[in-house]
């Protein structure tokens, strides 16, 4: 109740915007020291046992789970590969990336989030008709791996 209270609130507001932001380091260390302090362990201690006793989400976790549950909740202004085409292919539950010729648009929130939502395991983007079981089995996908980047996700995730 007090990580959810002090700090959790704090964190994932506006997490959607800043989650992916040079400052996000930050806000992970300040979630180690605060699980540290709350489960009363020495600062040489690992987090990680304590992030699965608790059900809590690591913050860059939390940023997935955020981008995923907005393009869920907004899927409307998203278009799946399957919308442009009526071939089945691999990636046909993908959301539809653009390709342009400037550089800063990869950086930006669309581009990221759709590349995010489409790196998540095929059976959760199945179940995205499904809001409750898709933010379950979304969470206990997090909570099975501990993602401290969003370059490490993308990596070890691809689909």
């Amino acid at each position: 109740m007090i990580y959810y209270g002090y700090f959790h609130s704090g964190v994932t507001y506006g997490l959607l915007y800043w989650g992916n932001s040079s400052h996000s380091m930050k806000v992970y260390r300040l979630q180690m020291k605060t699980l540290r302090i709350i489960m009363g362990a020495r600062s040489t201690d690992s987090c990680i046992e304590f992030f699965k006793i608790l059900g809590i989400l690591l913050s860059m976790a939390q940023h997935i789970y955020t981008i995923t549950v907005f393009i869920v909740n907004n899927r409307k202004y998203f278009t799946a590969n399957s919308e442009l085409h009526d071939i089945i292919t691999r990636k046909n539950k993908n959301l539809f990336q653009p390709q342009t010729n400037v550089s800063i648009y990869p950086k930006g929130p669309h581009y990221a989030d759709t590349k995010t939502y489409n790196n998540l395991p095929t059976q959760i983007k199945l179940l995205s008709s499904n809001f409750n079981q898709c933010k379950r089995a979304l969470k206990d996908f997090l909570q099975l791996h501990s993602f401290y980047t969003l370059a490490e996700y993308l990596h070890n995730n691809k689909n």
